[in-house]
């Protein structure tokens, strides 16, 4: 746990105004943790999830407009921390192509600017860093899966509980590099210079206040086209599959880890649905067809750069460490969503919001 001493200082979050910053911030301040949210807000719907922070938590909330990519602010926020949650991220594959100094820039140089600040200002902070899975790569080739129904699966048995953490890293695509980068960053600041850093290697997370577009928040940029009766377009054949997580169970995770920082300091976590939570392009439509009544047209195009054909979790190491485990159905997860989607958009989606 940490140490009760300055438990009136606030929890750090970088990016916290994002989708799963916001929903961390909230379920923190909840539960009586003051939070400072340092955010850039150049995302989309981020000035709207401040605003909800602000209204839900207008004594606990404190919400600094800045960039992880400027020191200055950085080490300001981080003097006054008694922890720090870094989420503060360029998050988009296509979007690092595009603009691959930008992404490094953000994702690299803004990670080591905080671990700086840390190590400098304030080294008994325990930091806890938003990885991806993407640091992995591609993981399998065409020869290393095979065909099941809809979607695909590993050819090796001993893959059936998804990825450890010790499956090699292959970071591929400017964001996989840059992720990744700040991935071996954080874990090597515990190394050599003691810090109390732990790395999440995060699957597809989703749920309320994710604002979903095709190139980041996928789960949620198909329910809105549901929703609003728009035509997907799959990369890739549609059979690759994700283990996909609730967004309420991933902010209890990163709690956990936080709490028992003694006991997490210096490790690696994937954190993902798991198996039971695994589903492929083609499956998640099938559901969304049942969870909106909506017929679901969609076309394919090529896969891009660095997707993977199949990746799942394996989150065993993460329930041995903290005793945490998914609670939430992927149905009953998309049935929030949705009924979220439903309220925010509804005067634009007619009759399009309710489930079935």
């Amino acid at each position: 746990m940490i140490n009760s001493k300055g438990r009136d200082k606030p929890i750090l979050v970088t990016g916290g105004c994002g989708f799963i910053g916001c929903n961390l911030a909230d379920r923190l301040a909840a539960r009586g943790d003051q939070v400072m949210i340092l955010d850039n807000l150049a995302r989309s719907g981020v000035r709207e999830n401040a605003q909800w922070l602000r209204s839900r938590h207008p004594d606990r909330v404190n919400i600094a407009v800045a960039d992880v990519r400027d020191p200055i602010p950085v080490i300001d926020a981080v003097r006054e921390a008694r922890a720090v949650l870094h989420l503060a991220a360029q998050v988009a594959v296509t979007s690092s192509l595009d603009r691959p100094l930008e992404d490094f820039e953000t994702n690299a140089r803004g990670t080591i600017n905080v671990l700086e600040a840390v190590r400098l200002h304030n080294p008994g902070a325990p930091v806890i860093f938003a990885s991806t899975n993407k640091v992995y790569g591609r993981l399998v080739d065409d020869t290393q899966i095979v065909r099941s129904g809809r979607r695909y699966v590993p050819a090796d048995p001993a893959l059936a509980c998804g990825m450890t953490e010790n499956a090699p890293l292959d970071f591929y695509s400017p964001y996989g590099c840059s992720k990744g980068t700040a991935d071996q960053y954080v874990r090597d600041y515990a190394r050599v210079f003691g810090l109390r850093t732990v790395v999440m290697r995060m699957s597809c997370i989703y749920g309320p206040r994710q604002f979903g577009t095709e190139d980041q928040g996928w789960i949620a940029h198909f329910v809105l086209s549901a929703l609003r009766g728009d035509p997907l377009t799959i990369y890739g054949d549609g059979l690759q599959v994700r283990d996909a997580l609730y967004v309420a169970d991933a902010a209890e995770a990163w709690i956990a880890v936080l709490d028992k920082i003694e006991r997490t300091r210096g490790q690696i976590f994937n954190l993902g649905g798991g198996a039971a939570n695994s589903v492929s392009l083609l499956e998640l439509i099938e559901l969304l067809r049942h969870l909106t009544n909506q017929d679901i047209r969609f076309g394919f195009a090529d896969w891009r750069p660095g997707d993977q054909p199949w990746y799942v979790s394996d989150v065993s190491a993460l329930s041995a460490a903290v005793g945490w485990q998914p609670t939430t159905s992927l149905v009953d997860g998309l049935s929030s969503l949705q009924a979220w989607l439903g309220s925010r958009f509804g005067s634009a989606l007619g009759n399009r919001g309710a489930l079935a």
